[in-house]
């Protein structure tokens, strides 16, 4: 009965953006109870930020104050692990919160479509959408997480009619019972999303911060649902997240699964009014969180963070071959080797990364005239550390997609050095503000041409201390030539979060045709960062925006 349970909501799961099955408890009836002398447990798994990764990757460990790396993640590795988990306790709802379409060349030469069938065999039971999931614009986000077998959740992304709100496109909540014992899904994604992405991705979408309707729906799932458990899927970033867990809206909020900023919360973080966890990214580990139940009551909950081994975890032949199928037509391209590098790269500290580094050398050596060249501060692609028979570490076009899913055109542009002064002030504090709130989702933006010293923790518009160009301390007078890539549907004035830039131009070049010329020319390639950005008042490996709650990054 279990089995078709699951396969009756999959078949109308498809209603999910209707509204129909916001309330609706199909998993479990109201015969189905469990003896009040019984007590049972019930899982619930979450994944977010896989980013595209269908296959096993090196991932990076912080262990002993060093990296280390280790083999993790691929879906039919999930596959596996799930299935297990299902054999363990049939009472297992496994979930995914958001930024599941963008991160892979497979993804983009598709549109994401190549990732539905494999998701759709994971049999999730519950999706959310994140900041990623807009990257090929609205109507492609509706038809991809449409095509997805299971319900979707969000309660703060809205039509746009006309500049005002109209209905949310996605149900606000879903509810599993499961023997007769209500657990509420409320879903929440990053309202920051048109500033943080190119504004023309989510164009026609209305984002409200989840404070404004969370204490209605926190209601309706206690008090008219009777739910004995309430959890928020978040897509806000680990430091929004344990915001929200303090707010006063917030109570009645048992626990929040989060995600984008990919930290690996291990230990729950008690705040105020709920506990908050995120699993890290790109598939490398699940949340398992069990709840005890006793009378209809959750009496006790632990969770763990699972690191998915794929040395350990074997692959399952059914996905391997779905992968393989919505790969074969891509596979020759993804994995063309275009260049060499003789240390291994990755993008995991706040502050400077080989991966950057490397991009940041190829848009220098494309646009050698300009003073300063600029490039966001990205979290996704995981590491490449792995040499092949030559002992460097190749980078395929594959890996390249990884870096940069979107191969935008160069542009450059002249500021004042008072414009820059002002720019990596404002950077500073999205990265490092004290009030969480004020955080954005990225790290410290990247630089090179350009030289500056920061106290991280300093109020904010105080943080700079010094700035050089070149050899030279920035002129607040002078005019620099800055190169950076154009954002879809920025104004022409704006380049990389920078307004009235002067003189803006789009080169003949994209990041991916520069990025292969520079590695054409340039093989072997040691991006070793150069210490651009150096923190006064913290580590230069610092792994965390994240301060004041127990929680450290490994």
């Amino acid at each position: 009965m279990q089995t078709n349970r699951r396969d009756f909501i999959r078949q109308l799961g498809t209603l999910g953006g209707s509204g129909l099955l916001a309330a609706t408890p199909l998993l479990g009836s109201a015969g189905e109870t469990a003896d009040d002398k019984d007590d049972f447990t019930v899982s619930i798994l979450q994944t977010t930020d896989v980013h595209c990764q269908v296959h096993p990757h090196d991932e990076l460990f912080w262990e002993n104050n060093k990296a280390v790396f280790r083999k993790t993640g691929g879906y039919a590795h999930l596959a596996t692990y799930f299935k297990k988990e299902r054999s363990k306790n049939p009472n297992t709802f496994i979930i995914d919160t958001g930024d599941m379409f963008q991160g892979s060349e497979l993804s983009v030469k598709t549109t994401g479509k190549a990732l539905v069938p494999i998701l759709n065999a994971l049999n999730y039971d519950l999706y959310l959408p994140g900041n990623w999931e807009v990257i090929y614009y609205k109507a492609a986000m509706q038809s991809l997480l449409g095509a997805l077998s299971a319900p979707k959740v969000c309660a703060n992304m809205y039509h746009d009619i006309n500049g005002k709100k109209g209905e949310l496109i996605f149900p606000p909540y879903y509810i599993w019972n499961i023997k007769g014992v209500k657990i509420g899904f409320l879903g929440y994604t990053d309202p920051l999303v048109p500033l943080r992405q190119s504004p023309n991705y989510s164009k026609g979408i209305i984002y409200t911060k989840p404070e404004e309707n969370l204490e209605h729906y926190v209601d309706v799932l206690r008090n008219q649902e009777q739910c004995a458990y309430v959890l928020v899927v978040a897509h806000l970033g680990l430091s929004q997240q344990i915001h929200l867990a303090n707010l006063d809206e917030c109570k009645g909020v048992d626990y929040i699964l989060g995600g984008d900023t990919h930290e690996r919360v291990r230990q729950p973080i008690q705040c105020k009014y709920a506990k908050v966890v995120e699993p890290g990214a790109f598939g490398s580990f699940v949340g398992k969180l069990n709840l005890t139940i006793k009378n209809g009551k959750i009496i006790a909950d632990h969770y763990e963070l699972v690191e998915i081994d794929a040395d350990k975890i074997r692959a399952s032949e059914e996905m391997s071959g779905i992968i393989s199928n919505n790969e074969n037509t891509f596979k020759k391209d993804i994995y063309t080797i275009v260049g060499y590098s003789t240390i291994p790269l990755y993008r995991y500290f706040v502050i400077e990364n080989p991966i950057d580094t490397l991009i940041l050398n190829a848009l220098k050596w494309q646009v050698p005239e300009a003073d300063i060249v600029l490039s966001n501060g990205f979290r996704f692609c995981p590491p490449n550390t792995t040499p092949d028979h030559t002992g460097n570490i190749p980078i395929t076009n594959g890996f390249i997609f990884d870096m940069l899913p979107v191969d935008s055109t160069i542009r450059t542009g002249n500021v004042t050095g008072a414009q820059i002064k002002d720019w990596l002030e404002k950077e500073l504090n999205n990265v490092f503000a004290k009030e969480a709130s004020e955080r954005f989702g990225g790290w410290v933006i990247k630089f090179q041409g350009m030289k500056i010293s920061f106290n991280a923790f300093c109020p904010k518009g105080d943080r700079v201390k010094e700035i050089s160009v070149g050899s030279q301390p920035l002129d607040m007078n002078k005019r620099y030539k800055i190169c950076a890539c154009e954002r879809d549907g920025d104004p022409a004035d704006m380049l990389c979060r920078i307004r009235g830039v002067a003189d803006t131009k789009n080169t003949a070049y994209t990041l991916h045709k520069a990025m292969k010329s520079y590695l054409a020319e340039h093989s072997p390639v040691t991006p070793s960062p150069a210490l651009n950005a150096v923190i006064l008042d913290g580590p230069q490996s610092l792994l965390t925006q994240v301060t004041g709650v127990n929680y450290q990054f490994h």
